[in-house]
């Protein structure tokens, strides 16, 4: 079954044309700025935010199988800019293709991250909020909540789209680095903002570390410090009418990021469901690109000052 879903993914169409052409972009473009380590997880956040006035173009991608349904591929933009030292915020453009079914847009998502700390300490929180305006097809599974289970993602395109949801997500994110290791705690809930609907629990956790700590004094593309290796650990937690284990879904994900020195990075995750209400299997990557002075650039064009 596995097998052959891997295989449908050749039929990404434009997600996956879009994709090559970035990884093409890459082979042939440089930049002269220091390399920014980002992260390698997908779902778990750790501390750190993007440099003020900086942009961040990403784009993802989720292959899903599904029993008793068809296999998809969810995708999603992200565009994450630093307005301080203390404050990130990011919008998200989402999207489906369901096999033998139809593609979607599934809505977007408002994120903010804030710093609650100035300065380093041994856990270091950050408070994070999220709305979203999406439909039931919407399949990027970016975090795992109450009771969400994998026969939730069988219905077809059609019948899903019908729902409407106006979601509220708050996060409280802590994470700590030691000796090049981070670890990183997610405690989230999440409310439908419909009276009747319940508040919803989830959690993310991670740890990760680079390949080495030693940076080579040439630049390079494939130095052991480029790339950053970990796990993650995501899931729901039920929610405030059914608390608990009962009714959820687990997964347990590899994780591995590639950093280039010209500022583009590549993330890929092989997330493994732990019970028999996840999705055997979650395949997610992702390429992004920083941009360092947009806020300054784009204040030069309408004649404002740096």
């Amino acid at each position: 079954m596995v097998v052959r879903s891997i295989t449908n993914l050749v039929r990404l169409n434009l997600p996956g044309l879009i994709l090559i052409a970035v990884i093409f972009s890459v082979l042939y473009c440089g930049s002269s700025r220091a390399l920014a380590q980002e992260s390698p997880y997908i779902v778990t956040y750790d501390h750190y935010l993007e440099e003020p006035g900086s942009l961040e173009v990403e784009y993802f991608s989720t292959f899903g199988t599904q029993r008793g349904g068809n296999d998809s591929h969810a995708f999603w933009t992200e565009l994450e800019y630093g307005v301080t030292a203390w404050w990130t915020t990011e919008l998200y453009l989402d999207g489906q293709t369901t096999f033998h079914d139809s593609t979607v847009f599934t809505g977007f998502r408002l994120e903010n991250r804030f710093r609650l700390l100035q300065r380093e300490h041994v856990v270091n929180p950050v408070f994070y909020v999220e709305y979203e305006q999406i439909s039931g097809a919407d399949k990027i599974l970016k975090e795992i909540e109450g009771h969400d289970v994998e026969s939730d993602f069988a219905e077809s395109n059609a019948t899903s789209r019908k729902e409407h949801k106006h979601e509220l997500e708050l996060k409280l994110l802590l994470s700590s680095t030691f000796k090049g290791w981070n670890v990183a705690v997610n405690p989230l809930v999440t409310k439908n903002l419909l009276p009747s609907e319940p508040w919803e629990f989830g959690y993310a956790i991670g740890a990760s570390r680079p390949l080495t700590l030693n940076a080579s004094p040439n630049r390079c593309n494939f130095c052991l410090e480029n790339f950053v290796a970990g796990v993650e650990m995501y899931g729901g937690l039920g929610d405030t009418q059914s608390p608990g284990l009962h009714e959820t879904s687990h997964y347990l994900a590899p994780v591995l990021a590639w950093n280039l020195p010209s500022d583009w990075s590549f993330r890929l995750s092989s997330g493994f469901g732990l019970n028999d209400n996840s999705h055997r299997l979650l395949l997610r990557w992702g390429v992004s690109r920083e941009f360092s002075g947009f806020g300054e650039m784009v204040r030069g064009w309408f004649g404002g000052r740096p």
